[in-house]
């Protein structure tokens, strides 16, 4: 039953970690850069788009005293139908230490291959009969992942924010958190991954934080993002995460890290090969 356990959580983590790079992707560079990968099939339609020609290798070079126009680049090719725009702006950046140099639709950034932040947050209840966790179900309009269960504040970090500034806003839209109550959450580490989906590459890098709220709280939908919350036993959740894939997908991977800090993973369960798996991902 141990392996059957670790092996049904251990697919959300691997799931996550499905792409190969460059496997047949073409390297995006801004100078000398790289900052995205792209399928072949779009690195032609952005050479036949644009002034730029394919590199020695098959890639695409923007020059870095051009990189003010990859938001008008982006925007056409959206148009031209390549992929939805958003209509909200992503910082590009060579890595999370560096600062951005440019900003790109958020609709690009899969086709691209951009790495893209977000943050989530645990938002969790103590009681009388143990831990809780406040959870979201998306809304049905939603364009990804429509109807999945989500954290009580998770988002994705616009350009010229940062972490704490998007989960102090998002706590407010999304689930009406008092400035009073989301200040108090702890940032418990980053988790990064490079997924295959439908709209394109994922390459994600999240900013995690717990949050521990009063019973009396209740978190109110406020921006339409979220259908209803619901209070959860933690060993509700545990379930959720190992039996099915009711979470939306980066969703189960803050949750299996939630549930090994809190214990709720044991050794018979695999928790070891857990945590070194999740820690290719996980960065304190």
């Amino acid at each position: 039953m141990a392996d059957d356990a670790t092996g049904m959580f251990m697919r959300h983590l691997r799931l996550c970690r499905n792409a190969v790079l460059p496997g047949e992707r073409l390297p995006f560079r801004i100078g000398a850069d790289a900052v995205g990968w792209l399928r072949p099939a779009f690195a032609g339609e952005l050479s036949r788009k644009t002034s730029l020609a394919h590199d020695a290798d098959g890639g695409i070079t923007l020059p870095a005293g051009r990189a003010a126009e990859l938001p008008a680049i982006a925007e056409h090719l959206g148009q031209q139908g390549q992929y939805r725009l958003r209509g909200e702006a992503f910082d590009v950046r060579v890595n999370e230490d560096t600062p951005p140099i440019t900003i790109v639709d958020r609709g690009a950034v899969p086709s691209f291959g951009i790495t893209s932040r977000g943050v989530h947050c645990n938002g969790l209840v103590e009681r009388a009969d143990g831990l809780h966790l406040w959870v979201a179900r998306r809304a049905a309009n939603k364009l990804l992942d429509p109807g999945k269960l989500d954290h009580i504040v998770a988002g994705g970090i616009s350009a010229g924010m940062g972490p704490l500034d998007t989960l102090l806003k998002e706590a407010g839209e999304e689930a009406a958190v008092p400035l009073a109550l989301i200040s108090q959450a702890r940032a418990v580490g980053r988790i990064r991954y490079d997924m295959e989906r439908a709209e394109g590459l994922r390459r994600d890098l999240l900013y995690c934080y717990d949050l521990d709220l009063p019973e009396d709280f209740i978190p109110q939908p406020s921006d339409g993002e979220v259908e209803a919350f619901e209070l959860w036993p933690i060993g509700r959740a545990v379930e959720a995460v190992r039996d099915g894939d009711s979470f939306k997908f980066n969703v189960s991977l803050v949750l299996i890290d939630l549930f090994l800090r809190q214990g709720l993973i044991g050794p018979g369960d695999g928790a070891a090969a857990l945590r070194r798996e999740l820690d290719h991902n996980v960065s304190d």
